[in-house]
């Protein structure tokens, strides 16, 4: 039973300090930046040694890389709860209300944000760990979009024929169930998603759209519209 209680003191120690290690990281991406974020600092700020850090993270990039998977993962659930609240309305409500959630989250958390859809990290490389939590939002709207095709009210969008062999291979990839023409509308929904965020997050809209929030909510319904979703 002691040793049981001292393995169980021992990972609960492990959790509060991988937790504070992150949450210093936080900080210094917040004052920082990634590209200037260092274990040595967070080790100095925290009053650790830096070898008893690397214990937790052995390298920047190990410590980058959890709090990327962190963010994309407390978007997604930020997207997925919004899904879930509205989980019997028409699907073009289901839709706007996981852009907004997007936009919600990334205006209260800029830094993390930043961290994932911002500027590269020099000399950081992703690994694939983070795809799966990077695709939270996506698998998501194509959720959405396959309920309303399943449901018979879903309108494929057209595609010129230059794209067509494309339009195959994306949808061979990303989602066999539904037309082609709608993924590449889906794809191309996802881009302009994360494209308006980014202006207005780091301020492409200044001194251009000032109703910002009426603005995304017109141009998410557009985007709902644009890969084939029914308005009414």
């Amino acid at each position: 039973m002691s040793r049981d209680i001292a393995r169980g003191a021992r990972a609960r120690a492990r959790i509060e300090i991988t937790a504070a290690i992150k949450d210093e990281a936080r900080r210094q991406l917040a004052e920082e930046g990634a590209a200037k974020l260092s274990l040595r600092a967070v080790a100095r700020a925290l009053g650790m040694v830096s070898s008893a850090l690397y214990r937790y993270f052995p390298s920047r990039d190990d410590l980058l890389t959890a709090l990327i998977i962190d963010a994309y993962d407390s978007l997604g659930e930020a997207a997925e709860s919004a899904a879930a609240a509205v989980a019997d309305a028409p699907p073009a409500r289901r839709w706007t209300e996981v852009c907004e959630a997007v936009r919600h989250w990334a205006l209260a958390h800029p830094h993390e944000y930043a961290l994932i859809y911002g500027s590269p990290v020099p000399g950081y490389s992703a690994p694939m760990t983070t795809v799966p939590p990077a695709a939270r939002v996506g698998r998501l709207c194509f959720a959405i979009v396959g309920d309303a095709h399943r449901a018979g009210v879903l309108t494929e969008p057209p595609v010129p024929a230059a794209l067509r062999d494309e339009a195959a291979r994306m949808a061979a990839d990303l989602a066999p169930d539904l037309p082609p023409e709608t993924v590449t509308a889906l794809v191309a929904a996802w881009a302009q998603l994360f494209g308006l965020v980014n202006f207005e997050l780091f301020g492409q809209f200044n001194r251009v759209v000032e109703g910002r929030e009426e603005f995304f909510r017109h141009a998410a319904l557009r985007l709902a519209e644009g890969v084939g979703l029914p308005l009414t």
